[in-house]
Order: structure tokens, then C-alpha cells, then sequence
């Protein structure tokens, strides 16, 4: 029997991590589970040892959502034409262009041909497959409907790359400007501000501060380089483990949700995501408690991860859902708790949920637009008056030499 390291959580943030043997994840699931705990993360001890020294660089070589939708879109297609699946995955591999991608396929193949399920080879690789992927397949080997659940999969990876690209598209302009605005920056103070320096010293001008300010971060610039590209590697890496760890993060996550402009895209985006998903796995036939347990480990932010943790275990009790999330009406808009309720109430949760993740998603494009439209301003503002302290510093001691003469 396998012998997997996990880790996990209980409702009130107890975390709980060991080794135990186990026939597959879904049963160590199961097993925490009943003790209280939710599985957050697991996998082999074999292959935690070989992970043990390794850095990650996920960000760098993780498999695009874009090429997780061709897949899962030709794999519906392969699987309706009536092709075998160890035959479908050996093609899909040869047409991957990410080598990691390619390898997880054919290491999967080969362990279907041994006689693995799908869902429980797809385990193996949880930073590729999801949890929501690999339930969602789960179902359509129990139920014999492959070709629908990877109908709905298809679906369910197209929003969410919509959704993406709509966020991803709105942030282009600004981060584009942003990098412009420091690249320049940059040059100036290396290439020109040195010359001026020279120039200031040999008529031995006095300088204002701001003047001696930009003077003596040029130099920086151009004497020690290899500081400053240390300097912003260190902010890179702080920021990263201020994301991961656990306090800050909820600091970050209850900022976002305080921020006039980006509270309200930060509701639509997981509200839209929430009822998506929630949608695609009632469909498939996920039981609506596991449903929840899914959606709580797709979500970003803290608070919306409790809140689908809670709701969890209040509707495992046989509360409804509506009401499980009654308390959380300050992140979910009415109007989601209200569909919801009409939804238990006319059996169609799965329709209605589908139709207002279409509502959401449309909403997050016009959140997206207007904060574009309030971007604009205020990088030109922030630009201009980059340009202008400059300027200013690097002007003003001449024209105190003109007056001096």
C-alpha cells in the first residue's frame, strides 16, 4: 500500500501533517475526513523524497491553462470518436509543446495500461490536474459518461481562461507603462545624470537635496549594478514568501477586499468562479459537499476559501446552502444567495448557477474596464510627476549658476 506524505487543515485552522498508507488520495481524504480534517496537499513519500533539495520554479516551467484546454478539448473529441484512451494520450503527448506536460502524459498512459483508473493516474500530477479535473473524471468513469464530463471540463477551462485573459488584459496597459516608465528611468540615471554630475561638480554648484538625492542614485546605478539587480531579486523572493505565508496573505486578502475599485473585481471575479465551478461539478455529478471542498482549494482568496470550507460542513449536516451562506453576504453579492435559494427550490441549481457565471464573467469584464479607465489618469499623473521632480532637480541648479552670473 502506497505510503503518502499530507497535509491538512481542520474548519478552525488546525494543521495537521504526517505519513500514513493509504490505497489511493481519495481515500486518505476520506480517512481525514472523518477525522475533522480536509486534505490540502499529498503526495508520495518516494517522490517527496526526490523533491527534497529541489527548487521549484513552477511559475516558469507549469503547463499553461491554454494547453490544459486543447488537451481536455481533444480529449472529448478522441474519446467520442470511440479511440481507446492509452491511445488518445499517446497522441495528445506528441502534440504538447511544454516537456513537462508531455512527460505527465505518457507516464499517465503507461499507468492506464497497467490497469490504473484515469482519475487516480491524473493524481499523481496535482500541480497539473486539479483536484476539480481529477473529481470531475472520477464521476464520468463511475457513471460510464466520459464524454460529457469532459464536455462540461472543456466548458468549465474555457470560462476560466476567459476570465483570466479579461483580468490579464485589463493589467497589459498599466504594467506596460509601469516597466516603460522605470526602464527609462533607469537609463537616465545611468547615462545622463553621471555626465551632469560632472558638470555640477567642476563648477562647484551648490545642490539641492532632491539634485544630490538623483545624483547619488546614479552613481549607485552605475557603479553597483549588480546590487540593484540583487536588490529587486530580494523583493521578488519577499514578496513570494510574503504571498505564501499564511498571516500576511490574510492581511493582503482583507486589503483587496477593502480597496474601493478592486473589492468590487475581487468579489465579481470569485463570485463568478465560485458559481462556475460549483455549476460544472453538480452537473457531473459531484456530490454537492465534496462540490464545496473543491471550490474552497480553486479560490485564491482566504476568505472565500473559509467561507466554501464552512458552508461545507453546515450542509453535511443538512443545512442548505443558501443558508449555509447566509453569513458571508459582506464577499457574496445578494443576488448569488438568492439564485441559489431559487435554485433548491426549483431543482435546477446546476442551470441557474451556469447562468449567472455568465452574468459574473461579463460583469468582471466591465469591473475590468472601469479600472482601466481609472488607471489611466492616475499613471498619467504618476508619470508626469516623475517627470517633472526630474526635471526640476536637475534643472534648478543651473538656473541657480544663470542667476549667480
Amino acid at each position: 500500500m502506497p505510503n503518502y506524505s499530507y497535509l491538512a487543515k481542520s474548519l478552525d485552522g488546525e494543521e495537521k501533517s504526517g505519513q500514513v498508507e493509504a490505497n489511493d488520495m481519495h481515500q486518505l481524504a476520506k480517512n481525514l475526513k472523518a477525522q475533522g480534517f480536509i486534505l490540502i496537499k499529498a503526495f508520495l513519500e518516494e517522490e517527496g523524497k526526490k523533491k527534497g533539495l529541489s527548487i521549484s520554479f513552477s511559475f516558469l516551467s507549469g503547463v499553461s491553462l491554454t494547453e490544459k484546454l486543447m488537451f481536455t478539448r481533444n480529449l472529448k473529441v478522441m474519446v467520442a470518436s470511440g479511440l481507446s484512451l492509452p491511445r488518445s494520450l499517446q497522441v495528445l503527448s506528441l502534440q504538447a509543446k511544454n516537456q513537462k506536460f508531455k512527460n505527465a502524459l505518457l507516464d499517465i498512459r503507461e499507468e492506464v495500461v497497467k490497469g490504473k483508473n484515469f482519475s487516480d493516474a491524473l493524481g499523481k500530477y496535482p500541480g497539473i490536474f486539479s483536484e476539480l479535473f481529477q473529481n470531475m473524471i472520477k464521476v464520468g468513469e463511475e457513471t460510464g459518461n466520459m464524454e460529457n464530463v469532459l464536455k462540461i471540463l472543456t466548458k468549465q477551462i474555457e470560462r476560466e481562461h476567459e476570465l483570466k485573459s479579461k483580468i490579464q488584459s485589463a493589467m497589459m496597459y498599466p504594467a506596460v507603462i509601469i516597466c516603460a516608465m522605470v526602464g527609462i528611468g533607469i537609463l537616465m540615471l545611468i547615462m545622463v545624470v553621471p555626465k551632469l554630475a560632472e558638470t555640477f561638480e567642476e563648477l562647484e554648484i551648490e545642490l539641492p537635496i532632491t539634485t544630490k538625492i538623483i545624483i547619488g542614485l546614479g552613481t549607485f546605478l552605475a557603479d553597483r549594478w549588480y546590487l540593484f539587480i540583487l536588490l529587486i531579486f530580494i523583493l521578488i523572493s519577499l514578496f513570494w514568501a510574503v504571498l505564501k505565508n499564511k498571516k500576511a496573505k490574510k492581511i493582503l486578502d482583507s486589503i483587496s477586499l477593502k480597496i474601493p475599485v478592486i473589492s468590487v473585481l475581487v468579489k465579481k471575479t470569485n463570485s463568478a468562479s465560485t458559481v462556475r465551478t460549483l455549476s460544472s461539478l453538480i452537473t457531473a455529478g459531484v456530490p454537492i459537499v465534496r462540490s464545496l471542498e473543491i471550490i474552497s482549494n480553486t479560490l485564491g482568496n482566504v476568505y472565500y476559501k473559509e467561507a466554501m470550507l464552512v458552508s461545507s460542513e453546515k450542509v453535511a449536516k443538512g443545512e442548505k446552502l443558501s443558508d449555509a451562506l447566509m453569513p458571508y453576504e459582506d464577499i457574496y453579492p445578494p443576488i448569488v444567495l438568492q439564485m441559489i435559494k431559487v435554485g433548491e427550490e426549483t431543482g435546477e441549481t446546476s442551470a441557474i448557477l451556469g447562468k449567472l457565471a455568465e452574468f459574473f464573467e461579463d460583469e468582471v469584464g466591465n469591473a475590468t474596464k472601469n479600472l482601466v479607465s481609472i488607471i489611466e489618469p492616475v499613471l498619467m499623473l504618476v508619470v508626469g510627476g516623475a517627470i517633472g521632480f526630474f526635471a526640476i532637480s536637475m534643472v534648478q541648479p543651473m538656473y541657480s549658476m544663470l542667476g549667480g552670473i
